[in-house]
Formats: C-alpha cells, structure tokens, sequence
C-alpha cells in the first residue's frame, strides 16, 4: 500500500546562487557530508545540489508533513548505489515519522527518483508498505531503507 507520494521541482541556477551567496553555511545546514562529498565530486555540483535539495523537500511531503514539525534538512538524505540508483535515507524525526505512519505487520520502503535537465532538478518519492512477510522475500539491491512498524 502506498502510504504517502511527494515530488518536488527546484530550479538548479537558484541553488547555484545559493551556493554562490552562503558556500560552507548553506552546505552544511542542508547536505549531510556524503552527500557534499558526491556533489563536489561531479561535474556539475550545483545540478547535484538540487536534485537532493528536491529530494528532501519531496520526501517531507511523502512524510505528509512538508518541512515543519521537526523535521531537519539532514534527517533526510540521498545517496546512490554502484548502479547509480538514488536511494533515500532518513533518521531523526523523519524516521519516527515514517515509524507512525506505517501500520503495524508491515515494513516502509522509500523509493526515490530524481532527474535534471537544465535549468530544472525534479525529484519524486514514493513511501510504500509491504507486509513483513512480503518485504523479507523481496531482493534489496541497496542498504537498508525500510523500517519495521512495532
């Protein structure tokens, strides 16, 4: 069952301007330090930037509380696997969030996709529950991002 969809659109010269105005302040507020590491790495990092700055915001929708009610820019974060598949992480208030919305018996899968194409960055987040027994079945090519509903 579907538990909550959030998408978000962020235009890449706004976030380069960001970059530009705030640097270090601005990275270290929103990005967790693996994912300065991969966006500094890449040919364009203000691109990179963006794609996770939708990611975040549309995760926070997925969550159905956009960014209020505690939750924090880094509770929230992309990384990718060796395919390059974007896989989305949270903790902190994000992950007792998704704790309170998944129903007992079933376990949070995220799933994440982002693409750009100048000057946009688009990401969509879909948070999907599967029945313990359903989930342990399926291969999860990445780290873990699920959580168990107690």
């Amino acid at each position: 069952m579907i538990l909550g969809i959030g998408t978000d659109l962020a235009n890449i010269e706004r976030v380069a301007g960001t970059l530009d105005r705030f640097g270090d302040r601005f990275r270290n507020r929103v990005f967790t330090e693996i994912e300065q590491a991969r966006a500094e790495r890449m040919p364009d990092p203000p691109a990179v930037y963006a794609k996770r700055w939708a990611a975040k915001e549309a995760c926070s929708k997925a969550l159905g509380t956009g960014l209020r009610m505690g939750i924090a820019w880094k509770d929230m974060s992309v990384t990718n696997l060796r395919t390059g598949q974007p896989v989305m992480h949270v903790t902190g208030w994000a992950a007792e969030r998704l704790q309170q919305m998944t129903p007992k018996g079933h376990v949070a899968v995220i799933h994440v996709t982002l693409t750009d194409d100048h000057p946009w960055a688009q990401a969509m987040v879909v948070i999907e529950a599967l029945p313990e027994d359903e989930e342990a079945k399926r291969p999860h090519p990445g780290p873990p991002r699920r959580v168990n509903a107690s």
